[in-house]
């Protein structure tokens, strides 16, 4: 039975990463993924998802408007589709994340969705919200805070690396704008 996955974590958990790898894992086999990426990630160019470590794979890039079950079902009936993969899915709608739990109900095919939990003033993005509603399993990747605890919470920092405590919820950025931080600390930086 197909299931609907939600990977999350803190910047810099390797969420990228265990994403590439596990299309990799596929195409090993003989199987055939979907990469997909919103629009709004545009950090390493349209259409890619890009590891900080250097693994790249071209995507398709999908809007907040965009159908996913009809898009996947579509390309699902060019070539047989062995898994859907899903980056920066904080990005979601709430429709879309329903959506996608329909293609691995109805279609059968397996949906592993990757992104942060949540934004940099500790609160839930909407598609991250969906998906710890929706989602038939959640995997809470892992990174550390420069303290050594477990991260948790982003910290969104200035070009001198200070705390930023407002703005657009959305703020597509790197190592330069974000840092993963323990829950402790970032209370301590946002004082």
């Amino acid at each position: 039975m197909a299931k609907l996955y939600f990977y999350y974590s803190a910047m810099n958990a390797g969420k990228s990463t265990v994403l590439l790898q596990s299309s990799h894992n596929y195409h090993e086999r003989g199987m055939k993924t979907l990469l997909l990426t919103p629009v709004i990630n545009q950090r390493d160019g349209k259409g890619k998802i890009a590891s900080r470590i250097g693994l790249t794979k071209e995507a398709k890039s999908f809007n907040q408007e965009d159908d996913l079950l009809l898009l996947i079902n579509a390309t699902h009936e060019q070539a047989p589709i062995a898994c859907v993969l899903i980056d920066e899915a904080q990005f979601l709608t709430r429709p879309q994340v329903e959506q996608l739990a329909k293609v691995a109900d109805q279609a059968g095919i397996p949906v592993l969705c990757y992104g942060l939990r949540t934004d940099f003033q500790g609160n839930l993005f909407p598609g991250s919200a969906a998906l710890l509603g929706w989602a038939d399993n959640l995997i809470e990747l892992k990174t550390i805070c420069h303290c050594g605890r477990k991260a948790t919470m982003n910290l969104r920092t200035d070009a001198e690396g200070k705390p930023i405590k407002e703005g657009e919820q959305v703020e597509i950025g790197g190592n330069e704008r974000y840092v993963a931080m323990c829950r402790k600390c970032f209370v301590e930086a946002m004082s």
